[in-house]
């Protein structure tokens, strides 16, 4: 025997209201974006939001792993594909300065840029770990790049990791500022040139 499904069937698709939230956190930032700005663009109401997805914080929560797998999951797939830590390292920037300036979505890197002027402690605490551990990935793939004998066996993999960080944070924020890729690229280029060779 069928039961019946208590309370009003969901009216809006979950996967595309979840993208319009994406978007949202991308461009504005995490503080910045309240949740009359989130229910206007996904076009659901507040009691919909709460129902689907918990408050803002869960629901960014949600977002920051759809991100991971999707506009970000660039980085990943170069540290795991590419032969060589050089390769890899190059391959995260250039892929970097590619997505950052794409048309169709915001510019920059959704976890650097939600962080901006971020006041709730958890969330700041989510997205510098993020961004730590991002790092610490570079550093472990570089470290093999030491212990593989591609780079001097006194390169500092952890400085290095640092420095490709930082690369990788100014070139988000770059293209926010209206950085094109080919600038972007440029940044690369001059990066790369700091590579230390065995």
């Amino acid at each position: 025997m069928a039961t019946k499904q208590r309370g009003r069937p969901r009216s809006f698709d979950r996967d595309t209201a979840l993208e319009k939230a994406l978007r949202q956190f991308w461009e504005h930032g995490y503080e910045a974006t309240t949740v009359s700005d989130l229910t206007r663009e996904m076009g659901i109401g507040a009691p919909s939001l709460y129902a689907a997805f918990g408050d803002k914080r869960t629901l960014f929560e949600e977002v920051l792993v759809r991100y991971a797998g999707s506009y970000g999951a660039f980085g990943g797939h170069a540290l795991a594909e590419e032969p060589t830590a050089r390769a890899a390292m190059e391959r995260v920037l250039r892929e970097a300065a590619a997505v950052f300036t794409e048309p169709g979505h915001p510019h920059g890197c959704m976890v650097i840029h939600a962080a901006t002027n971020c006041t709730t402690p958890e969330i700041e605490q989510t997205l510098r770990a993020q961004r730590n551990a991002n790092v610490e990935t570079f550093a472990a793939r570089i470290q093999r790049g030491v212990d593989a004998g591609e780079l001097p066996g006194d390169a500092d993999a952890g400085h290095l990791a640092r420095y490709m960080g930082a690369v990788f944070q100014g070139l988000s924020q770059q293209s926010r500022d209206g950085a094109t890729r080919a600038d972007l690229d440029a940044v690369v280029d001059l990066a790369m040139r700091a590579w230390p060779t065995a």
